[in-house]
Formats: structure tokens, C-alpha cells, sequence
């Protein structure tokens, strides 16, 4: 107590103590006011001097993160300053005056409904924010959330970046590597257990603090589901909506393929009071025929079947007639389109970047497709076996559409699912979620022995880095039975970085494109089984 840190910063007392180091209560003398603040000890696990100069590039860079993070956003502790003494690596951040969830449950019980929605919105747009910055917090938990006084406001502390620079070590062939995990056993998922965090993984922290909020119990006191791994809480909170309640199971499923992607897609099943269904589940709308529907914003004609005692009138006759002919078009275009492209044109380059013009480190050869599952792929069109007429005074047989909304939805999905994928984090399992057939054998795994796109980064060190990732309007959509066509206009801002950390601009880009994605209806799931780019429309 009492000593004063870089002439500066006088010690008041000690707040927390760890595994990483010391949090102390400072007073920063070199301001008027003596403002308090925090002043955080870090200690390296590894005091080698090769290891303590990539610990200290490390600490510098994610230090540099924590000040934007605070500088942009009201709801993190903004940092006033970094430094190095003894060997040691210290932070100095805004001290917060409040109350963490924790207390404030252990003080006045367990909140309403109304209170958690409020905090668990404010929270998922300061995730927002960070995951566009491509940071995970790794350590969401209701002792790192603080309720500041007077506003009230949910604050997030303690990022897990600069602790994992900390546990930098050097391996046996001379690279830098992680020795620990970030976390707190309970709120963390398997993949984030396993050292591979993502967006999502902050998203079940996130959903598990929601919890504690309304039942008061920690993660250890919750049951979990024997077969399915789900954790049990709801009989604990047997007066929540809905919807908030099937938003928290959502977010905190076992599995990733079965949470929310992103913080938006958690927030908007929360705004919208609707009712998210697992990603891993596609409920087919109601039958009916196959149709095109166009991108105009209103919904599309669907036919619906007619009594077959009573037969078509003869302009219901007419639409159907149309709409049966409007298909074949469409249908015989594109398979001929195709058919013809891909005996002819070169191979398309990787989905990671909607097929870019220039060759790319990771374009794949035309080697056909030889996995025994794979998916053929393109759609086919039969007009004997999906549009053969019946004869009068038979209704049309229904078969599976997809929609607008699910299909462009599916593709917004996997334009997140991408910085994962081919970012970073090589969280290569995500394809499972969104690919098939061709797709995912030139994407993620192939079967000839050659390396796929995402196999291609992780092997050379490299990955993509995504900015500005839109779908912009729909062009057309046709579909028949279990399979689709989807055009939509993509703008999308990429950049590859190599081994070095130096940027590979022959496959970057930042452009707009007409894309059209060829789906396929799998076990009840709508997937991409390839795709195509038909022009573009605007490259910076």
C-alpha cells in the first residue's frame, strides 16, 4: 500500500487477486482531481527473454484494442495508460462505480423479466460493436459485468485478450503459441474449452449470466440433459415469456451449430419477439407448387390446391399453366448455363471470396467430385419426375419450397460463419453448417487428397479478414422440391494476410457481385451446394 507506480499512480488497495496478477485501486496523482482508477498487474507465465519480447509485442497490440474498444463505447472502461516495469506489464483503466451482477444478486435476489431484457439488449449491442472489431471477450460472467451508478448501465470489464498475451510460450519447433485457455469453467462452451473460441461462445456466456439474473443459480447448479447435453433451468423461471426464454436456450445449446451466429441475430430474435428456431432445423413452409419468385418486395404467389371436386377454373388454369411453363424456362436456362460453364470455363475459386476474378493461392483444381455422399453440383430440373401436370380434377401436388426470407437468410448466415471459417480462428467445423456437395468439397474437406480452401489457409498460416459483408437485394429465386436457386447482389470487403502478417492484394478485394447460390434441402436443413458468380457490378 502506498506506492507509487511510474511517479504516478499511488496504490490504495488491493481488489482482486490471480492467476494473471493483482488489481489494484490507484490514485492517479498527476491529475487535479486525484481521479481513482485501476491499475491492473500482469505477470508473464514465462520470464525467457525470447518469450517476454513476443509477450510484450502482445501486450502492446492488444492494449492498443482495449483503447479503441473504450474510447468508441460509453458501456467499456476506456484505458488512460500501459506500461512495463520490473518485468512486469501493467494496465491502467477508469475505475467503474458500481455494483457487479453478483453482488447485486447475493444483495437484493434475482431480477424481472424486464430487467434482464434490458440488459441483456444493452450488452448485445456492446458485442456488436466488439465482434465487428474482431475481438471475443472470452470471459463473459456476471462478476465482469458492473451496473455503474447513476446510469445503470451494464459495463463490460475484464477482456481476455491481454491475459492470453501473458501465456505466450515458445514450442519445440520455435513457433509461439497459447499454453492456457481463457474462461470460467461453467460459462464457457466446448470449443472455447478447447481453445477455439468464437462470437458465439461470448454469446453462451452471455445467455448463461441471463440466467443467474433470473434464477439466481451459477452454471454448476443447473442439471444438464443426459442425452441431448442441455443445461435445465426453466424450472427455475416458470414466469418468463417465450420468447426470452427460447432466445436463452437458444444461446447457451451444447452444440455451436445450434446457437445464435452472431450478436445481431440474438438481438433481432429479441426485438422481433420471435420464436428462433435452432439453425440446425429448417421447418418446410406449407407445400405448394413450384413457382419463381421475383425480387419484388411483395410476397410471392403461391397456388394453393384446389378440391378435386370441383376442378380449375379456367383462369386458375392459366396462372398454374404459367407458372409450370415460367419454371421449365428458368430451369432449362440455368442447367444448360451450367452444364455448359463448367465443362468449359476454369474452376471456380473458393466461396470464401464469391468467386473473385483473379487467380488466388486458394483456387482448387476441377478434380470431379469422388466422395461417395457428395451432392451433385447444381440443381436438376426434371420436368417428368417435379412437373408433370395431373389430369383433372386432381390438385397439384405440393412439394418443399423454401422462401425468400429463409434462403436469404441462410446466406447471411454464412457470410458471418465465413470470418470464422477462413478468418483467424480456422473454425473449419462451421462448414458442416451451411455446405454440401460441391461446395463443401472444394471449401472445406476434399476427398482427392488435394487441400480444400480452408485446409489450404490453415496449412500456410494464412487467413481472410472480412469488413463490410452485405446481401443487397434479390434477383430471383426458383425452387423445386428439395432444391433452389437463389440470386442475390453481394457486397463484400476482403483481405488475405500470409504467414507474415503481410497482405496478399492478388486475392483481396472489396467489390459487389451478382452471385447465384445453388441449395440443397438436406435432412431437413437448406444448404449451399455450389455457387456462381454471374457478374460484376462494382469493384474498389
Amino acid at each position: 500500500m502506498n506506492t507509487i507506480l511510474k511517479d504516478r499512480y499511488k496504490i490504495l488497495q488491493t481488489i482482486a487477486q490471480g492467476g494473471f496478477g493483482e488489481t489494484f485501486l490507484a490514485e492517479d496523482t498527476h491529475m487535479p482531481s486525484g481521479r481513482r482508477c485501476l491499475v491492473k498487474q500482469l505477470k508473464p507465465i514465462n520470464n525467457e527473454p525470447q518469450v517476454y519480447q513476443l509477450v510484450q509485442q502482445r501486450f502492446q497490440r492488444e492494449a492498443a484494442i482495449l483503447e479503441e474498444l473504450g474510447r468508441i463505447s460509453s458501456q467499456i472502461p476506456q484505458l488512460y495508460a500501459y506500461f512495463e516495469s520490473d518485468g512486469q506489464f501493467y494496465l491502467v483503466e477508469e475505475f467503474i462505480e458500481g455494483e457487479t451482477l453478483t453482488a447485486k444478486v447475493q444483495s437484493q435476489g434475482i431480477f424481472s423479466e424486464s430487467q434482464v431484457r434490458a440488459i441483456l439488449m444493452s450488452l448485445l449491442e456492446v458485442l456488436i460493436y466488439v465482434h465487428s472489431k474482431h475481438i471475443i471477450h472470452r470471459d463473459i460472467k456476471p462478476d465482469n459485468i458492473i451496473l455503474r451508478q447513476p446510469d445503470g448501465l451494464p459495463i463490460l470489464i475484464d477482456f481476455g485478450a491481454v491475459k492470453e498475451s501473458m501465456g505466450t510460450v515458445v514450442s519445440p519447433s520455435g513457433n509461439s503459441a497459447q499454453s492456457i485457455v481463457i474462461g470460467t469453467p461453467g460459462y464457457m462452451p466446448s470449443e472455447q474449452a478447447a481453445g477455439r473460441p468464437v462470437y458465439s461462445s461470448d454469446l453462451y456466456g452471455l445467455g448463461l449470466t441471463m440466467i443467474y439474473l433470473l434464477t439466481g443459480k451459477i452454471p454448476q447448479e443447473l442439471d444438464t440433459d443426459l442425452l441431448t447435453g442441455e443445461t435445465r433451468w426453466r424450472q427455475y423461471a416458470l414466469n418468463i415469456s417465450p420468447t426470452l426464454g427460447l432466445v436463452l436456450d437458444k444461446s447457451i445449446q451444447p452444440h455451436l451449430r445450434d446457437r445464435f451466429l452472431t450478436a445481431t441475430e440474438m438481438l433481432s430474435a429479441l426485438q422481433n419477439q420471435t420464436t428462433p428456431v435452432p439453425s440446425t432445423i429448417v421447418s418446410p413452409p406449407i407445400a405448394a407448387p413450384a413457382t419463381v419468385v421475383t425480387a419484388a418486395p411483395t410476397a410471392s404467389t403461391v397456388m394453393q390446391p384446389v378440391s378435386s371436386r370441383q376442378g380449375l377454373a379456367e383462369w386458375q388454369k392459366a396462372i398454374v399453366t404459367g407458372s409450370i411453363i415460367g419454371s421449365f424456362l428458368l430451369a432449362a436456362l440455368l442447367v444448360n448455363h451450367y452444364l455448359t460453364t463448367s465443362k468449359n470455363d476454369p474452376p471456380s475459386p473458393p466461396i470464401s471470396q464469391e468467386t473473385p476474378p483473379e487467380p488466388s493461392p486458394i483456387a482448387v483444381s476441377p478434380t470431379p467430385i469422388t466422395s461417395p455422399n457428395a451432392v451433385a453440383p447444381s440443381p436438376t430440373f426434371s420436368p417428368q419426375e417435379t412437373f408433370e401436370p395431373t389430369p383433372e380434377p386432381s390438385y397439384i401436388a405440393p412439394s418443399p419450397l423454401i422462401s425468400q426470407a429463409e434462403a436469404v437468410n441462410l446466406i447471411e448466415r454464412w457470410q458471418t460463419a465465413k470470418r470464422e471459417i477462413f478468418g483467424s480462428n480456422h473454425a473449419i467445423y462451421l462448414g458442416d453448417e451451411f455446405l454440401t456437395g460441391k461446395a463443401y468439397h472444394e471449401n472445406i474437406r476434399r476427398t482427392d487428397g488435394q487441400e480444400s480452401s480452408s485446409e489450404w489457409l490453415l496449412n500456410n498460416g494464412s487467413y481472410y479478414q472480412y469488413g463490410v459483408q452485405s446481401v443487397d437485394s434479390v434477383q430471383n429465386l426458383a425452387s423445386s422440391g428439395n432444391q433452389a436457386i437463389l440470386e442475390v447482389v453481394i457486397t463484400e470487403e476482403r483481405t488475405l494476410y500470409d504467414s507474415n502478417g503481410n497482405i496478399d492484394y492478388t486475392a483481396s478485394g472489396f467489390d459487389t457481385r451478382l452471385v447465384r447460390y445453388y441449395l440443397q434441402l438436406e435432412n431437413g436443413q437448406w444448404k449451399i451446394s455450389d455457387y456462381q458468380t454471374i457478374k460484376v457490378i462494382r469493384e474498389n
